[in-house]
């Protein structure tokens, strides 16, 4: 069962659990099975460096290690941006209600690149917060499954048939410069290419 957030909008609370949409729900999704020869199904597995050693599933890991090479325990580790100062991690937004305060305008919602949208099953009357997102308002807050360094963009929005969904995303990083650009001069080479077709001798062909 899918986590509960809890929206907090004039003065009420709304839970509601996220629906994710993807590819599989919209087109279905066809699942390829490998098999031996006695068809027993096959496992993926890695073939190490040394081109002799198989590694199975769940044989292999990610490990942190010193300038020394020393083990490291992730626990430990303190995050911290290009400059070396100390990163405060953000909180997962399922912990706690989240107010809708913030509007976005349809122009923040589509300079952000979209990686996950979800539908909102709401427990309750909705009724209040969908009419104001059926006017076509927007909210926007931070949204983090699990908590992280960083919080990526969420906004809560209507469909045309009163659908509330919740897309999350970044910001995208791609600027549009303009259709006015100046054009590179092109030399007239009209003469030249006259000059050309009279010196061709077709006798020679």
């Amino acid at each position: 069962m899918a986590r509960a957030l809890t929206f907090q909008f004039n003065g009420t609370d709304f839970v509601c659990s996220p629906d994710k949409v993807d590819r599989t729900k919209l087109y279905g999704f066809v699942d390829v099975e490998a098999l031996d020869g006695k068809s027993r199904k096959c496992q993926l597995a890695t073939l190490a460096d040394d081109g002799r050693t198989i590694v199975g599933q769940g044989g292999s890991s990610f490990a942190y290690l010193s300038s020394d090479g020393l083990w490291l325990d992730k626990t430990k580790l303190q995050p911290v941006d290009p400059e070396g100062r100390t990163i405060t991690p953000v909180q997962s937004t399922y912990g706690a209600p989240v107010p809708l305060t913030k509007l976005a305008t349809l122009e923040d919602y589509l300079s952000h690149n979209i990686k996950g949208v979800y539908v909102l099953r709401c427990e309750g009357d909705l009724a209040p917060l969908a009419a104001e997102l059926k006017k076509g308002t927007i909210f926007s807050f931070p949204y983090s499954f699990r908590g992280g360094l960083e919080a990526d963009v969420g906004f809560l929005l209507a469909g045309q048939d009163g659908t509330v969904f919740m897309c999350v995303g970044q910001p995208t990083s791609i600027h549009f410069v303009g259709l006015e650009q100046a054009a590179a001069p092109v030399e007239d080479d009209t003469e030249a290419a006259e000059g050309e077709d009279e010196s061709l001798d077709f006798g020679m062909m």
